[in-house]
C-alpha cells in the first residue's frame, strides 16, 4: 500500500485527508485483486488468467485491481495475464478505455467477438464485449461489482385470487403519472419464475440475473476460476426492495422516468438456486464480516498508530464505522462466491498422505468454511 501511494504521490503530487483515507482503508479494487491472486494461487498457479468484469461502470475497480497485479508481478511472472471486459454502453467503454489504456485502443476485426482491444498502462491486454457469451473459453476469474441489482426484475404480489404480477400503467386519475397495479389474471411471469415453496407475500424476481448466473456456473464447472459478487442484497428474506435514486438521494421510482438510477436489492437464494448445483457457492456474507475476514481491523490498527493527527484518526474511525456498522453499510452490502466443488474439497486423511495440507480457506469467506 506504501509503495502504491508513494508512486500517486510522486506522479500527482500530494492528496487530500479524504483521498488518502479511501485508498488507505476503504480500496476495494486492493481487497478483490488480492483475493483473486489468492484463489489462483489456491487452485495451483494455472498458467492463464483471464479477470473478467460484468459492467465495469468507469473502469475504476478494474484499474485498482491492475495496479495490485503490477505489484505482485513476481508472482504472476508464469501466468499469462488478460482483462475482458463486458460492456454494452459505447460511452462507458470509451470513458473505460481511457482510464485502463490513456485512450490507446482500437476496434477489433470483424472476425473477432471483441469489438474492441488494447493494452492497459501496465502492459496487459484488454478485450471489450457486449455479452459474456463473447468472451473466449479459458480459466477466468469474474467479477460483478453493484452489477445485479440494475438488471430488470418482476415484482409479484400474493392475493386471494393467488400470485398476480405488479404492472405499471397510467393513473386515469391523474393523466400524466403512473401508478402501480396488480394483473387481472396470472401472467406467464408469474408461472414460471415463483418457486412453490415460497413463503413471502411479496416477491421480486430478475431472470436476466438467473440466466447470467447459469452462465458463469457452466463456464466455472468448464474452464474453472471463481466468480465474486458484491452487492446490496439478501438470502431470500425481503420483499419490496425497487426504488430509485436520484443526486444520492431517495427518488419515487415512477416519478420523471429516465432521470434516475433504478435498483433492486439482489436475492441471492435465487442466484444459489440458478447456479443449479454446477459449482460450489459461499455467502452472501456481510460486507463487516467479509472485511474483517480480509484483515480490515488490522490495517485500520496500522493506520491509526501512523497517525499523529487527531482530526485524521477521527476520520478514519468514522469511515470504518460506515463500513462496518451494521446499521449503515455493513449489513446491506453482500459478498458471493460461485466457486468450482473440489476448491472446497479437503483431503480426507484416511485417504490422503499425511504430507498433503488441506486446502486453504477462501479468502473473506473462511470462517464460513469453518462453521
Amino acid at each position: 500500500m506504501l509503495r502504491h501511494l508513494t508512486r500517486k504521490l510522486r506522479a500527482g503530487g500530494p492528496v487530500t485527508v479524504a483521498e488518502y483515507m479511501r485508498e488507505a482503508l476503504t480500496n476495494p479494487g486492493q481487497l478483490i485483486g488480492i483475493w483473486y491472486i489468492s484463489e489462483w494461487m489456491a487452485m495451483g498457479k494455472p498458467t492463464t488468467f483471464q479477470l473478467v468484469e460484468l459492467g465495469p461502470g468507469r473502469g475504476t475497480l478494474t484499474e485498482d485491481i491492475l495496479r495490485v497485479f503490477k505489484q505482485l508481478a513476481s508472482v504472476l511472472s508464469t501466468c499469462d495475464v488478460s482483462v475482458h471486459l463486458v460492456e454494452v454502453s459505447p460511452k462507458l467503454s470509451e470513458i473505460q478505455a481511457v482510464m485502463l489504456t490513456g485512450g490507446k485502443v482500437q476496434p477489433s476485426p470483424e472476425d473477432e467477438s471483441a469489438y474492441m482491444k488494447g493494452i492497459s498502462k501496465t502492459g496487459i491486454p484488454i478485450f471489450w464485449y457486449r455479452d459474456i457469451q463473447d468472451v473466449p473459453p479459458g480459466y477466468s476469474f469474474y467479477l460483478a461489482h453493484e452489477f445485479f441489482d440494475a438488471l430488470p426484475i418482476h415484482k409479484f404480489q400474493r392475493t386471494e385470487k393467488g400470485w398476480r404480477e405488479v404492472l405499471v400503467d397510467i393513473d386515469p386519475e391523474v393523466p400524466d403519472q403512473l401508478r402501480f397495479v396488480l394483473s387481472p389474471s396470472r401472467t406467464p411471469a408469474s408461472q414460471n419464475f415463483i418457486q412453490p415453496e415460497e413463503t413471502r407475500d411479496h416477491v421480486e424476481v430478475c431472470p436476466e440475473a438467473g440466466v447470467i448466473v447459469q452462465r458463469l456456473a457452466s463456464r466455472i464447472e468448464k474452464d474453472g476460476g471463481a466468480a465474486l459478487v458484491a452487492d446490496y442484497g439478501h438470502d431470500g428474506t425481503k420483499t419490496d426492495t425497487f426504488r430509485g435514486f436520484r443526486n444520492h438521494k431517495l427518488h419515487d421510482v415512477l416519478s420523471a422516468p429516465g432521470t434516475a438510477d433504478l435498483t433492486a436489492d439482489v436475492d441471492f437464494s435465487y442466484l444459489r438456486k440458478m447456479a443449479q448445483g454446477k459449482t460450489a457457492t459461499l455467502g452472501p456474507i456481510k460486507q463487516r464480516e467479509f472485511l474483517k475476514n480480509m484483515g480490515i481491523d488490522l490495517r485500520l490498527q496500522v493506520l491509526l498508530q501512523n497517525s499523529s493527527d487527531t482530526a485524521t484518526r477521527e476520520q478514519l474511525l468514522h469511515s470504518y464505522d460506515m463500513l462496518m456498522n451494521p446499521k449503515m453499510m455493513g449489513d446491506c452490502f453482500n459478498f458471493f462466491a460461485l466457486l468450482p466443488h473440489h476448491r472446497l474439497v479437503r483431503p480426507d486423511k484416511k485417504d490422503k498422505p499425511e504430507s498433503k495440507s488441506p486446502l486453504p480457506p477462501v479468502a473473506g469467506f473462511n470462517e464460513l468454511l469453518l462453521k
